[in-house]
């Protein structure tokens, strides 16, 4: 039986005729006619009756239209109930995020929603494909992610995307290797260098396929770490440079992590969601201190 002809019944029984029903609910007479007819059709015995020029109920009719009223009732708890979890400022937040953005923002994300008096947080981290990231909104309210700048979008068309940063990648070498002498580093300083490489189909590959191309050649990979704290530490020993991420590398005396004059290499950090997930105020002051905390330091 559908609720919008069951609230019809009701108001049938509770201002007995169909033109005052009809009014009650803005419709035309012959809209409330045809409605009860097809809810007619759903019932066993018949609901209404003529009694001279007005359209009355019978017993079953009566019984239905106060069993609609239980319905009417259950139906407002229901959306009561929803409303309050979209509102409620309590209802937990489960975040994820890529190592690196864990590692930086998750400390300073619990210390500023506990401040804030905020909703519990529920944090991971995750290292996955970039193709994969999009997968993550199922179990996570906000999933932290990021791909090249120059590469493929999102897509938008199954997750809402928020941007979070644009997060410029520098050229990561030991604080005694010979590039140290230099003032400036362009790709030519770094073309012949042995670099270390994120695992093919993970983020990133594609930034350091960018200085590739600009260098006109194939960089010569000699490690493959995802982990970008472990790639700190093998560049520390000045046996190898890589791509690390401005904003986001713990800080190290070891390193010296320096732009390229001639090529803008960039990560774009964004927040990706589930559309009905930024209905719910929980989850929206978590991604407003996620902003806050994610933002770079002033210059």
């Amino acid at each position: 039986m559908d609720v919008r002809q069951l609230r019809m019944l009701r108001e049938l029984a509770e201002r007995g005729s169909l033109s005052a029903a009809a009014a009650a609910l803005h419709l035309s007479p012959s809209a409330v006619s045809q409605q009860l007819a097809a809810l007619q059709r759903a019932a066993p015995v018949p609901l209404t009756e003529k009694r001279g020029r007005r359209l009355a109920l019978t017993a079953a009719g009566q019984a239905l239209a106060e069993a609609a009223v239980d319905v009417a009732a259950a139906l407002d708890r229901a959306e009561r109930a929803v409303q309050e979890h979209l509102e409620s400022p309590a209802a937990p937040v489960a975040v994820c995020a890529f190592h690196s953005a864990a590692r930086a923002w998750f400390p300073p994300l619990l210390e500023a929603v506990a401040a804030a008096g905020g909703p519990p947080l529920r944090c991971s981290d995750h290292d996955v494909a970039q193709d994969d990231f999009p997968r993550l909104v199922a179990d996570h309210d906000l999933v932290v992610a990021h791909r090249p700048s120059s590469g493929p979008p999102w897509p938008r068309r199954t997750v809402r995307v928020v941007p979070l940063l644009s997060e410029p990648m520098l050229v990561a070498h030991s604080a005694q290797h010979p590039l140290a002498r230099s003032r400036t580093l362009r790709v030519a300083d770094v073309a012949d260098q042995p670099w270390i490489g994120v695992h093919e189909g993970y983020p990133l590959a594609g930034a350091l396929q960018a200085v590739a191309v600009a260098a006109g050649r194939p960089l010569e990979v000699v490690h493959r770490i995802n982990e970008f704290f472990v790639a700190a530490a093998v560049v520390a020993t000045g046996r190898a440079v890589a791509l690390l991420p401005a904003h986001t590398t713990h800080p190290d005396p070891r390193l010296v992590l320096r732009p390229l004059e001639d090529l803008d290499v960039r990560r774009s950090i964004d927040v990706l969601c589930r559309p009905e997930a930024l209905h719910r105020r929980s989850v929206r002051q978590v991604l407003d201190l996620l902003h806050a905390v994610a933002a770079p330091p002033a210059a």
